[in-house]
């Protein structure tokens, strides 16, 4: 009994956290302009890092982010509208990426990365990691065969500067890009903002009412629709994605699952979904506190890694800079920038989120069409920067 309360106390802490920070960001103004992802992930980082969990949690954050995000994409897509424009806009954001990426990490590799053990392949496995995700790093590391020392640092410093990351994107990085792009005269980021105000507007008075129309007859009846056909694009996308070369099954199920809720979007029965996002998005709040709460400090070795942390720290936030000014010149709207650099530097799960904290759901997108190119050819980029590296 007490073992089975080790699992049951943390996975109410994740699903049940959520729906307290929602109330308070209702009830207390100060706390909604922090939003509820920031706020879950300082909270999951808290509870992580005081002991408080017990050792069966491991378990639980490994389950409850491989559910919540293929759940969670389709859901949030059955509400989405989509531009005929969105394939420009993609190709324009891949090439600021890996460009951005490559930049960031031949010049930290100059000024950190030649310092530390194996460097050149360092630099090529945070470069597929960056503008792919940790699988491709995985596949990198088995190619490279460094150090598992070097690859734990690796690991352990991501999840710190991705906090960090976060941080800086959800408290001012969201709202400084806007402001700076729609000052410079950039119309489809003034444009966006006006759409992005509105969606607000429209969002908090649904979250206002939403335990009202989800628990009643009519709700749940959606929500039960909801949940089979979720299960069912998740399902037909695993079966498919299981049947491809090994090393492919994330690029094809996340394919899949983007593809199959895109197509389920223009479906009239699933347009008339109104609670499909909320509970996609609130899939998205689980999934940030379990994700947070996995951050350990205790792994942050800055003794005997100063370079190594330097050198990812510097690569992650020079490739946004760069990404950023890129994409501006090419006339990529603020929004698409932002969550197509989260695809790159944490992946296609973490899209949802992003979108999430925008209030931006047809971001969603941009940000899953731009991740999946990076899952499809990060190992590749990976192995020519650490060609390209080692000749530096």
């Amino acid at each position: 009994m007490a073992n089975l309360l080790n699992y049951i106390i943390p996975l109410i802490l994740f699903c049940g956290t959520p729906a307290l920070i929602m109330w308070l960001c209702r009830r207390f103004p100060s706390l909604d302009k922090i939003g509820p992802i920031m706020l879950l992930y300082a909270v999951g980082m808290v509870v992580g890092n005081i002991g408080i969990l017990p050792a069966e949690v491991t378990t639980l954050q490994e389950i409850i982010p491989n559910i919540a995000i293929p759940l969670a994409i389709p859901m949030m897509l059955f509400d989405c509208r989509f531009s005929r424009h969105e394939v420009g806009k993609q190709v324009k954001i891949v090439t600021s990426g890996f460009l951005a990426v490559c930049l960031a990490v031949i010049f930290g590799y100059m000024l950190f990365g030649r310092h530390i053990s194996q460097g050149a392949e360092v630099g090529g496995i945070i470069s597929g990691m960056y503008t792919g995700g940790t699988i491709n790093a995985a596949a990198l590391q088995a190619i490279f065969q460094i150090s598992s020392e070097n690859y734990i640092l690796i690991n352990s410093y991501d999840i710190i500067i991705s906090f960090l990351y976060f941080v800086f994107l959800f408290s001012i990085g969201i709202r400084l890009f806007r402001k700076a792009y729609r000052a410079s005269g950039c119309k489809a980021t003034a444009a966006l903002l006006n759409e992005c105000e509105a969606v607000e507007n429209v969002q908090s008075k649904r979250e206002e009412s939403l335990a009202a129309r989800l628990f009643c007859r009519r709700g749940m009846a959606q929500l039960g629709r909801i949940v089979l056909l979720t299960l069912l694009i998740a399902g037909i996308s695993a079966g498919v994605a299981l049947l491809m070369p090994e090393g492919w099954f994330m690029v094809v199920f996340i394919l899949l699952i983007t593809t199959l809720g895109v197509a389920s979007s223009f479906l009239k029965p699933v347009r008339k979904f109104d609670l499909s996002y909320d509970v996609g998005m609130y899939l998205i709040y689980i999934f940030s506190i379990t994700i947070a709460s996995m951050a350990n400090f205790k792994n942050l070795d800055l003794a005997t890694g100063v370079n190594q942390l330097a050198f990812m720290t510097f690569a992650v936030f020079v490739s946004l800079t760069i990404h950023a000014i890129v994409c501006r010149l090419m006339k990529v709207d603020a929004d698409s920038m932002v969550i197509s650099s989260v695809a790159f530097i944490n992946s296609p799960p973490f899209v949802p989120m992003a979108a999430a904290a925008m209030n931006n759901k047809n971001a969603l997108l941009t940000g899953l069409g731009a991740g999946i190119v990076g899952y499809a050819v990060g190992n590749h980029f990976g192995v020519l920067m650490t060609l390209l590296l080692s000749k530096l």
